[in-house]
């Protein structure tokens, strides 16, 4: 089978790690992958791919037009270009601009194009006006429409109603993530849950002290992750739990806003924002505990892995994915999204109780790993194929 697949970019990113995952994954099936970044910008290739997978820059093809008042129109024919040229048996594209652009370009082409939703469209403000118009007129076209959750189906069914098919598929747990703890490991060989769009340098964690625990959190430092609640809350349980320390993972534009508040709480010492990490899955198994705290997400890969490697998970119940990730709260606790005090509640009953963390911890592990393996992925994505009218071979 011959897979055309279109992403925005391939820096450090979620929707790009799973795009290098599932293509390398194809690649290795024996299937003739090509992968297109349509970034006008070009960039490198943050995540390693299988050597099979075929690499062309929409850039390059754009030459001198993409950096011209004309680089949409440019890009639209380059795309259709594309399309008449590798004759894929199916298109596959991540992200909304990128989906309208490629809808647009195949309009009228018999191949069938599955787009793929990266947020829930109900909550997410990623998407302008315009472009929300565009989708709703565009994706009836698609022979498949995929979301990562089930909390996003009736959301999408709204913005487009007019949509054929409509299915559900999550992201894929990366195959080189080490197995959980307790188990003999593997290399981590490649980045785990990244931070989008953060170029910042990598740095090594911080020697934690003998006796410590670590309480961990990984993302972007936005308001909509929820950092300075979960610093008033962690401030509120330092007295009760003295060994425990508090570390976020990630660099953005509220790094200045979190120090002040962590100094202004007496806690310089105990809550620590070490930057980015290049080696996210080491970070989490050093770790005793995580927590998601966002107020929005697409599918948190953070949450998924953190569960997987075996480290026992707090979550506040967000659109969209914590609910379906954890079972309603049966692999991870799961809390109200703006709940102050369950929050509190929830990590200081896993800060107190050892026992309960290593139950917690197995059960996370086995669960996500059963549900969101790559092997049960790919065999979800060769299901949709079929149903989009792909032809097999």
């Amino acid at each position: 089978m011959k897979i055309l697949f279109f992403v925005s970019s391939m820096h450090a990113g979620g929707a790009e790690r799973v795009a290098a995952t599932l293509c390398s994954a194809w690649a290795r099936q024996g299937h003739q992958v090509t992968l297109a970044p349509t970034y006008t910008g070009k960039g490198t290739l943050f995540y390693e791919l299988d050597p099979k997978v075929n690499v062309q820059w929409v850039a390059d093809r754009m030459g001198a037009a993409a950096r011209t008042p004309l680089a949409p129109a440019v890009k639209l024919w380059v795309l259709r270009r594309m399309v008449r040229d590798l004759q894929p048996d199916v298109v596959v594209s991540f992200l909304t601009n990128v989906n309208v652009m490629v809808l647009l370009a195949t309009l009228g082409m018999a191949v069938p194009v599955i787009v793929c939703e990266r947020s829930n469209p109900g909550v997410s403000t990623s998407a302008s006006s315009n472009l929300q118009r565009l989708r709703r007129r565009l994706y009836p076209y698609a022979a498949m429409v995929t979301v990562q959750a089930e909390a996003s189906v009736e959301p999408m069914k709204r913005m487009a109603p007019a949509v054929r098919r409509l299915a559900v598929v999550p992201n894929p747990l990366p195959p080189d993530l080490p197995l959980a703890r307790g188990s003999t490991a593997v290399p981590a060989g490649g980045h785990g849950a990244g931070q989008a769009g953060d170029d910042t340098p990598s740095v090594p964690a911080p020697p934690a002290a003998v006796g410590r625990r670590r309480l961990v959190a990984m993302g972007r430092l936005v308001p909509l992750k929820g950092y300075g609640r979960l610093i008033d809350v962690f401030a509120r349980l330092a007295p009760h739990f003295p060994q425990w320390d508090l570390v976020i993972w990630g660099e953005g534009p509220q790094r200045d806003a979190l120090e002040r508040q962590a100094a202004a709480c007496g806690l310089q010492q105990r809550v620590q924002l070490p930057g980015r990490t290049a080696t996210p899955w080491s970070e989490l198994l050093a770790a005793d505990l995580f927590v998601l705290t966002s107020e929005v997400e697409g599918f948190p890969n953070a949450l998924i892995e953190a569960m997987a490697l075996g480290l026992p998970c707090v979550s506040v119940d967000c659109p969209s994915g914590p609910a379906e990730i954890t079972r309603k709260g049966q692999d991870a606790l799961l809390v109200p999204l703006n709940d102050e005090a369950a929050l509190e509640n929830a990590l200081a009953a896993l800060m107190r109780d050892a026992g309960l963390r290593e139950r917690l911890g197995k059960q996370g592990a086995r669960s996500v790993r059963e549900r969101y393996g790559l092997e049960q992925v790919l065999a979800r994505w060769d299901t949709l194929f079929r149903e989009a009218g792909v032809r097999m071979s």
